[in-house]
């Protein structure tokens, strides 16, 4: 299976006329759905800025380090040699590059490896570290390098999926993250796999055919580049939903689970009953200090001679005739939640096994 640019963009072309509009789709859902919600769009806090910072950090340098400035060598496409030349000109081509035209110890050690065709092509399938420093791999026995080479394939995995975990944790993300790890996870684990497995498939014979340098597919650099580009990806991916959600954008509705929203109706029925016990005492203070029952007593007092002489106003009472005459307000429904109102606040506690009464309106 060749991996390669050409393919990468073919099935780009091939699929994104397809994939596009579903994902321009499904992000309007999103805002209309936190349009519903009747969410405002808030800044992104703090503690989500540096989890951004993080994962922009990591996917830079991930991207930076997909470019060919940071790939091992290819010996062959630095000495712009054919699979079939000679591997004492070879490395005589190599020699001229290097500072006071001497071989590395690594050129060396690959050079010794270079004793058949099937060890070229493992070359452009694993690369140079592999194929030089393996101390119990050989050509004759194609998957000593493939176990081998497993653990430096693994490494950015497992690195990255660090960096990831540490994103979605509690301690760094509040609640935004946690929801992302199980989706992020499967990601990274997802990608470990097909990474494995394309290494695993590839065949190494295809290269064998291959009469100039253009026709050569270089593998392992493809696979490498492709590899880091991927996990970038991931992680700028995880830092756009958490942008989103973190400013109500999007995924708003699932912020706060179940066991968030009883905790904060818990301190919502905390709060009311404080202000219900410091209103008890209040008006227990003012009947029963003489002074203090006295003057509630003249502010009431005062209160219903203006409510009196606010009611016998002509303009107030023929505004107050017209509503009850039009029909606009319906004395029954009011004096009988009144009532209810009235029933429920006197109500003695109701005793176990029993409902509670509850206010009508």
């Amino acid at each position: 299976m060749a991996l390669t640019w050409a393919n990468i963009r073919s099935l780009a072309i091939f699929f994104g006329p397809i994939l596009l509009p579903k994902a321009i789709g499904y992000y309007k859902s999103l805002r209309a759905a936190r349009a519903r919600a009747n969410l405002p769009i808030v800044a992104v806090p703090a503690h989500i800025q540096g989890v951004l910072a993080l994962l922009a950090s990591t996917a830079l340098f991930l991207l930076v380090r997909s470019t060919p400035f940071f790939a091992p060598e290819n010996v062959f496409q630095a000495t712009q040699s054919r699979l079939q030349i000679n591997t004492d000109v070879l490395f005589n081509r190599l020699r001229s590059l290097r500072p006071d035209n001497v071989l590395t110890p690594d050129d060396e050690a690959l050079r010794s490896k270079f004793v058949n065709l099937e060890s070229r092509l493992l070359y452009f399938q694993y690369g140079p570290d592999v194929l030089a420093a393996c101390p119990f791999c050989s050509s004759d026995d194609p998957g000593s390098y493939f176990y081998y080479a497993l653990p430096a394939l693994l490494a950015p995995h497992v690195l990255n999926l660090l960096v990831l975990a540490a994103a979605t944790s509690r301690l760094f993300s509040g609640h935004h993250g946690p929801r992302w790890r199980p989706r992020v996870t499967l990601a990274v684990v997802g990608l470990a796999l097909l990474d494995v497995y394309l290494l695993s498939a590839y065949d190494a014979r295809a290269n064998a055919a291959a009469l100039r340098l253009s026709e050569l597919d270089f593998y392992f650099w493809s696979a490498r580049a492709l590899r880091l580009v991927a996990l970038a990806a991931l992680d700028a991916g995880l830092a756009f939903v958490l942008y989103l959600s973190s400013t109500n954008r999007a995924f708003s509705t699932l912020a706060a689970s179940p066991a968030a929203r009883v905790d904060g109706l818990a301190r919502g029925i905390t709060l009311v009953r404080r202000r219900v016990s410091a209103l008890y005492f209040v008006r227990s203070a003012t009947a029963w200090d003489e002074n203090l029952r006295s003057r509630s007593d003249a502010w009431w007092a005062r209160d219903a001679r203006f409510m009196g002489e606010v009611m016998q106003e002509p303009e107030v009472a023929e505004s107050v005739n017209d509503a009850i005459g039009s029909g606009r307000v319906d004395l029954e429904k009011i004096n009988s939640e009144a009532e209810g109102y009235v029933r429920a606040a006197l109500q003695p506690p109701p005793k176990e096994g029993e409902a509670p009464v509850t206010m009508v309106g």
